[in-house]
């Protein structure tokens, strides 16, 4: 029995179902972990317990430093989808509806998507590798020894810069897009600008700006606390850094999608 036994667990099939549970046991560890510096961050909030000077340098690193990157990838997944739409549509003489298209789809999807990848790979990462690394350096050993919250330091200016940053930088995000799909439609299709735009109105109303900003809060709050956290338990040294970096990228890029399915479900379903 124990031959058999042994022979067993040194089987392909022992291995994949063992690494499957070991993945699924990381999984909902981490989960918990999440969430419970969510309710302590949410909690701290709520009681305004918050390092204002530290809340105003984590916005400008989400709000300014991440500008750039976020409208190149807004601005040519605009050229990308305009440039595959406007032809066709113009062809099949659906040339006053190219508008209308291309800003429903920017504002309620493509905007604040592809400003939270964008936020993911720069700020997120950032975020995950400098706490990881104050953590495998003994950093925050030594905040917790001076008796200072390490929630309170490390998570709740970069939730609270995330929530407050991530609309802005949306907006501008979403207009450069509709800008981008615009000109791209004018030279591919000759679609005037003013048969454009005419459409653009038509399909907006404020029930897609309201949903876009209240998405982007949620994003930017969970990209800075997934990022936190998943830097927070780090350990093992340069590699322990690597792989919360890495884990902090794949989560971030889940939630976000999992939030998307459950605003469109929400309130387009």
């Amino acid at each position: 029995m124990g031959t058999l036994q042994k022979y067993y667990k040194q089987s392909a099939t022992y291995k994949i179902f063992s690494g499957m549970l070991t993945e699924f046991a990381s999984f909902l560890d981490t989960l918990g972990k999440i969430t419970i510096n969510g309710v302590e961050v949410f909690k701290l909030i709520i009681k305004g317990e918050i390092e204002k000077n530290e809340v105003l340098y984590q916005c400008y690193r989400f709000g300014i430093t991440s500008l750039p990157i976020t409208l190149s990838i807004v601005g040519m997944t605009s050229v990308i989808v305009a440039s595959q739409v406007a032809l066709e549509m113009v062809k099949q003489g659906g040339g006053n509806f190219v508008g209308l298209l291309m800003t429903i789809l920017i504002v309620r999807e493509l905007g604040v998507i592809m400003s939270g990848f964008a936020i993911i790979s720069m700020i997120g990462s950032s975020i995950a590798s400098e706490i990881a690394t104050m953590r495998v350096t003994e950093q925050i050993d030594a905040i917790e020894v001076l008796k200072v919250n390490p929630i309170r330091y490390l998570f709740v200016p970069r939730v609270v810069a995330g929530m407050l940053m991530m609309p802005p930088v949306v907006i501008i995000a979403s207009a450069v897009g509709v800008i981008t799909g615009a000109i791209t439609s004018n030279l591919i299709s000759g679609l005037s600008y003013k048969a454009f735009f005419d459409s653009a109105w038509l399909g907006i109303y404020m029930k897609d700006l309201f949903v876009c900003l209240l998405k982007s809060i949620c994003f930017g709050g969970t990209i800075a606390l997934i990022s936190s956290s998943c830097g927070y338990f780090a350990k093992g040294g340069a590699k322990g850094v690597g792989e919360a970096t890495n884990k902090a990228v794949v989560w971030s890029f889940v939630a976000i999608v999992i939030w998307d399915m459950f605003f469109a479900i929400a309130f387009f379903f």
